[in-house]
């Protein structure tokens, strides 16, 4: 245990600060794809290409590879590189959810983002304060995780709405569960890694996870409170 206040204040100055740097950069890709969705759902050209399912693959190729890029923390990248590859990924999840806002009321998206900021909020600050391992949750929730996506991709082919209904209720209990696991999961690397690693690439790399829980929980919060369905009249 170190008995060093100096020391001990600094480390913390220093995860204060890298948290906000990460929520900072977070925030701003939800914001970019909360843009970029509205402004798409407009045009008309938008929504012909998000139809199109060799779009929609090329889309999803993309974001793999920028995720799996940003995955690795290369001491020599950039992080301007790192930022860009972010905003980009978030600019092409707002284009996937341009026709959101032609399925869903206004009232009901604002209902799932208000909630699903407030569950995350709850689940992040509890990953990286509480004292407890949650490796094991974390463990159990990515091998759920696969279960999961193998049946919805199942489901891509039957289209029934109450397995869409029903597992986004499961869904919601695995990124609730990664969302708290991530978070304490980066504050150790942090931790751990900090001084030999650069802190905006670790940043940036933590909001890309922390933004892909978000956005899934607000999915599954989306599908539980329009029945899994649009209602827009």
């Amino acid at each position: 245990m170190n008995n060093n206040p100096e020391v001990y204040n600094n480390s913390n100055a220093g995860l204060n600060s890298f948290f906000t740097k990460m929520y900072g950069y977070m925030s701003a890709a939800v914001a970019v794809s909360a843009l970029t969705a509205f402004f798409g759902s407009f045009s008309p050209t938008v929504i012909r290409f998000m139809s199109n399912p060799i779009a929609l693959f090329a889309v999803f190729g993309v974001q793999l590879v920028l995720a799996y890029s940003m995955s690795s923390l290369k001491s020599q990248r950039s992080p301007l590189v790192s930022a860009l590859g972010l905003f980009v990924f978030a600019g092409l999840e707002g284009l996937l959810f341009s026709g959101i806002f032609i399925v869903y009321t206004a009232q009901n998206i604002t209902s799932a983002f208000v909630s699903a900021f407030v569950m995350f909020a709850v689940l992040s600050f509890m990953g990286s304060t509480t004292k407890k391992d949650l490796s094991g949750i974390g463990r159990q929730a990515r091998a759920a995780l696969i279960a999961f996506i193998i049946v919805s991709l199942i489901n891509l082919f039957l289209q029934s709405p109450m397995i869409t209904y029903v597992f986004s209720f499961i869904g919601l209990v695995i990124f609730a569960g990664l969302t708290a696991w991530d978070t304490q999961r980066l504050r150790q690397m942090y931790l751990q890694m900090g001084s030999q690693v650069n802190v905006n690439n670790l940043a940036l790399m933590g909001a890309l996870q922390l933004y892909l829980d978000f956005i899934n929980i607000f999915i599954f919060l989306l599908n539980i409170f329009t029945g899994a369905g649009g209602n827009r009249d």
